[in-house]
């Protein structure tokens, strides 16, 4: 029997930013339910990746394939409904926006998905939310504004979540907080890529890992 074809695979991948080349060639293969984790120190080209994957970035060359699809030919609003959940390094909350109209976002263009169900998942996952649900963003701490940016990504991303660094600036009793929604979602049948300049908060939860230094691929696990 032949093995699963990998849920997200990037080829080659080269991503030029301001004339300066930010990635020389990256290649990746995520399988599909994997934990995965892209290491690399700040400017190794992490977020990068996780921003040409989400289409805001234009690769000048390499493919980034996902579930079959060359997303480079899907404009970016495509990734919602695809299944793809992104939390960015800096959060990006509408601040006058409440949490849950935070977190129903990327809904609003996912049609075939039921808001209701998606919310109810969230809130499961990440209990604090729905207590906080008609809180405006801008009232929140920066560790609750990490934890809506993850139910965002989470509620959107049925299929893949893309976490850049998900444990940056946070403090301890958020970073544990944090690893116990993730390895919650294990068996949910999500694929998970997690951008981390180390592995001091994640190690348990990751099935492989890859790093990155310059751009390019450095190893692979």
């Amino acid at each position: 029997m032949s093995a699963a074809p990998p849920l997200l695979e990037i080829e080659n991948l080269v991503v030029d930013i301001r004339s300066m080349t930010a990635l020389r060639g990256f290649s990746m293969k995520i399988a599909r339910g994997a934990m995965v984790s892209l290491v690399g120190r700040n400017g190794a080209g992490k977020t990068t990746l996780m921003r040409s994957i989400m289409g805001h970035l234009k690769p000048a060359q390499g493919i980034v394939w996902f579930d079959g699809i060359d997303l480079s030919v899907r404009p970016r609003h495509a990734r919602a409904a695809l299944g793809i959940g992104y939390m960015p390094e800096d959060r990006c909350l509408v601040p006058q926006l409440t949490v849950e109209e935070n977190i129903l976002l990327p809904l609003w263009v996912a049609k075939h998905l039921d808001r209701k169900a998606r919310l109810d998942f969230v809130y499961n996952a990440i209990g604090e939310l729905a207590e906080m649900r008609s809180r405006k963003a801008l009232l929140l701490s920066g560790g609750q504004q990490k934890l809506v940016a993850l139910g965002r990504a989470l509620g959107i991303g049925t299929k893949c979540l893309l976490l850049d660094e998900p444990f940056e600036g946070i403090a301890p009793a958020l970073s544990e907080r944090l690893s116990e929604v993730l390895a919650s979602l294990r068996g949910k049948d999500l694929t998970l890529l997690m951008a981390q300049s180390d592995m001091n908060h994640s190690r348990e939860l990751i099935d492989a890992e890859f790093m990155i230094e310059r751009g390019a691929n450095l190893a692979a696990g």
